[in-house]
């Protein structure tokens, strides 16, 4: 039983998570509370405990992201995809996905969940970047592979549309 005032600093990132790169990623989210340096070497250090965990590379674009490290958080997006899409059996390139989305189930794995959340990271990451045609071509890719919004890409699609009236 956790003292008065204990706060759990435990983040559950996936039941997928290696017990040895949960242990480094932990870590590395106690550390960014005040560390930053020491954060994102510990997220690296993760990322390479493990290439193939997804929650890493989550992890690493998050940390990014979060810091307005747009360009760095996209790299990892990108990795992430391409992890995400061998890991799932389906194409790399969502551009391949939408030639005939209705073909590939998206909730068939976690792999490929993955891949949605992480497209959808790759839509907001063109939006703060101000690349709002790019940001809306995902978008609506999204919306053809994701008929049941499991991503919750619509709150990133509802920001685009707001910002495209202004």
């Amino acid at each position: 039983m956790a003292s008065p005032g204990f706060i759990d600093d435990a983040v559950l990132f996936s039941l997928d998570v290696p017990d040895s790169v949960n242990t480094i990623l932990q870590a590395a989210v106690i550390a960014a509370r005040n560390d930053k340096v020491e954060a994102e070497k510990l997220f690296i250090q993760a990322y390479q405990a493990d290439p193939h965990c997804l929650q890493s590379y989550f992890a690493l674009y998050k940390f990014y992201f979060y810091q307005a490290r747009l360009s760095e958080a996209e790299y990892y997006v990108l990795a992430g995809l391409e992890e995400a899409a061998s890991q799932g059996g389906i194409p790399y390139d969502y551009a391949l996905l939408n030639q005939n989305p209705r073909s590939w189930d998206m909730y068939a794995n976690e792999s490929r969940l993955f891949y949605l959340y992480t497209l959808k990271a790759l839509a907001f990451i063109k939006l703060r970047q101000n690349h709002l045609s790019k940001a809306r071509s995902i978008l609506n890719i999204i919306r053809a592979l994701d008929s049941e919004d499991r991503s919750g890409a619509s709150v990133i699609m509802d920001l685009a549309s707001a910002l495209q009236e202004e």
